[in-house]
């Protein structure tokens, strides 16, 4: 099989060309996972892969609670997406705890 004019990202069944022996091989990026590429999968798909980049992490937000057990996040952003099976995207966004002291913390109302 040959995957010349056909080659997918991610996991895709959808994405095969007939092999030897009437068995399907894969063309999509999972197929290394799994070991059924075409044979022909190295040289038309993986050198045209471009992997995942991103940006820095922005600010830590606020606590979410004003008092008491809460948490933090942060996130950044895709500057280039994956393509033709490159490495995926690596987590986008983080979550800590923080404990909210704002002044009023502690007052009776």
């Amino acid at each position: 099989g040959s995957c010349r004019h056909r080659c997918c990202p991610g996991r895709n069944n959808a994405c095969w060309a007939p092999g030897a022996r009437r068995a399907r091989c894969y063309c999509d990026s999972y197929c290394q996972r799994t070991g059924d590429c075409c044979q022909d999968y190295p040289t038309w798909c993986r050198r045209a892969a471009v992997g995942c980049a991103v940006g820095p992490w922005g600010p830590w937000s606020g606590c979410s609670s004003p008092c008491g057990v809460g948490s933090r996040a942060r996130s950044r952003q895709v500057t280039v997406p994956p393509r033709h099976g490159g490495d995926p995207c690596p987590d986008l966004k983080q979550r800590r705890g923080c404990l909210g002291q704002h002044p009023t913390c502690g007052t009776a109302q």
